[in-house]
């Protein structure tokens, strides 16, 4: 499937006139809970010539695709990944730190991914993902519940945790979370770790009252301490040099 990945990606290249500079998988199949019929859910950062950034008038930021075979992309232009970058957004830190890499330029990955760490705001990225657990928690409460629910909802709510907790971005592999839940959460987990690895996206499973709790006392515990964290560094001139000096050598 790389390949194919690799090959769709070259074709985006020429048919936009763009360099892509890095690409990688996010979603279920990243995070380590993907089900057999799962997408594959390509992110990347691409740049154009110098000259299509000295333009007067805004053009697309994004070049998205699907395909017959499962590819979704989506691609952020960089200048467009600079100014969300600037603002510790989550998504993207999640891009630039994901476990499976399809494509990278080593020495812009390797910039970007400091640039991140300078910039990680603990409040910002907080509310993104509570506010992310808060839109799950109504189908996670109903008597039949995706299990895809129930792990985005357990994902983000113990990224969020885990920020408050060690005032750090989390872990983008979801086994590397499971350490700060309570045992019998995490045992819980991997049982239906186990049987979302069996099933398709459609399966219904019975509601787990334990699962619930735990996400309803998690989101209570994430919004009580959000205001107890702090924001990112402004990096404004450090971003615009990172940025040209991107943009050209093309």
């Amino acid at each position: 499937m790389k390949e194919k990945i690799l090959q769709k990606l070259k074709e985006i290249e020429i048919q936009k006139d763009v360099e892509i500079l890095f690409a990688v998988e996010s979603g279920s199949r990243a995070w380590g809970f993907a089900s057999p019929d799962s997408d594959y859910d390509i992110r990347f950062i691409y740049k154009h010539k110098p000259e299509y950034y000295l333009s007067l008038w805004e053009k697309p930021d994004v070049i998205e695709f699907m395909t017959e075979d499962d590819l979704d992309g989506s691609g952020w232009d960089l200048r467009k990944a600079v100014k969300l970058l600037a603002k510790s957004n989550a998504p993207l830190i999640e891009w630039l730190f994901s476990p499976i890499v399809y494509y990278q330029n080593d020495d812009f990955v390797k910039q970007m991914q400091d640039l991140a760490v300078e910039c990680f705001s603990p409040i910002a990225v907080l509310h993104h993902y509570l506010g992310t657990t808060k839109n799950f928690m109504e189908v996670c409460e109903m008597e039949q519940v995706k299990l895809k629910s129930y792990f985005y909802a357990l994902r983000t709510a113990l990224a969020g945790k885990w920020i408050i907790e060690k005032n750090s971005f989390p872990p983008v592999a979801f086994v590397d979370l499971l350490p700060i839940a309570p045992q019998n959460i995490q045992d819980k987990i991997i049982e239906l770790q186990q049987i979302k690895a069996s099933q398709d996206e459609k399966y219904l499973h019975p509601k787990e009252v334990l699962i619930t709790d735990f996400l309803l006392e998690t989101v209570q515990f994430n919004q009580v301490n959000a205001n107890k964290l702090g924001s990112g560094k402004k990096l404004s001139e450090e971003l615009n040099l990172f940025f040209r000096e991107n943009v050209v050598h093309f």
